[in-house]
């Protein structure tokens, strides 16, 4: 029983962190409404139209194409911190990985995803 003190004391702290956060937040939050602060904020440019306007599909696939992209960069990182301890055959497999990274990068170019039309 007692090796769950620490557990339930741990759990304790984080909840009272996050209560305590939250109390100090609201009591210390501005309380004034006037008709700009119930307006509907986009990068301080005035709204127009419906919020169900139709977004150009090309938005999402370069969003994904960077997703895409940046995770696989990630890989990079452990590779380069072991790059001694791999040796020749890490050497090779990481060329073949960037291979097939710029070879992804070189079809989403030829699609046109790239370009903002």
């Amino acid at each position: 029983m007692s090796e769950w003190v620490g557990v339930a004391l741990f759990i304790m702290a984080g909840l009272a962190f996050g209560v305590v956060g939250i109390g100090v937040s609201f009591l210390v939050h501005p309380r004034s409404k006037n008709r700009y602060k119930l307006e509907t904020y986009e990068c301080g440019i005035p709204v127009e139209g419906s919020a169900w306007g139709r977004f150009k599909a090309q938005y999402f696939t370069f969003a994904l194409i960077f997703v895409i992209f940046d995770v696989e960069v990630i890989y990079l990182y452990p590779w380069a911190v072991s790059f001694v301890q791999l040796g020749l055959a890490g050497l090779v497999k990481m060329f073949i990985f960037i291979f097939i990274l710029v070879l992804g990068l070189w079809y989403a170019w030829k699609e046109g995803a790239l370009e903002w039309k």
